[in-house]
């Protein structure tokens, strides 16, 4: 399971992006989760995916 708090989620998701996954879309598939639900998550904390980097920055 996903955290739902957007702080701790942002550190989940980079960390598994970082480790584990080679982009958003992978993370997702993995995950069993809307890629558009985690990106608003991370938005409504000014976080923007970076697909050069992998990470949300």
């Amino acid at each position: 399971m996903i955290p739902k708090d957007p702080i701790m989620l942002l550190s989940f998701v980079n960390t598994q992006l970082r480790d584990n996954c080679n982009n958003l879309e992978e993370f997702c598939l993995l995950y069993n989760v809307n890629k558009t639900d985690i990106v608003t998550k991370l938005e409504s904390i000014s976080y923007n995916y970076s697909y050069k980097l992998n990470q949300f920055i």
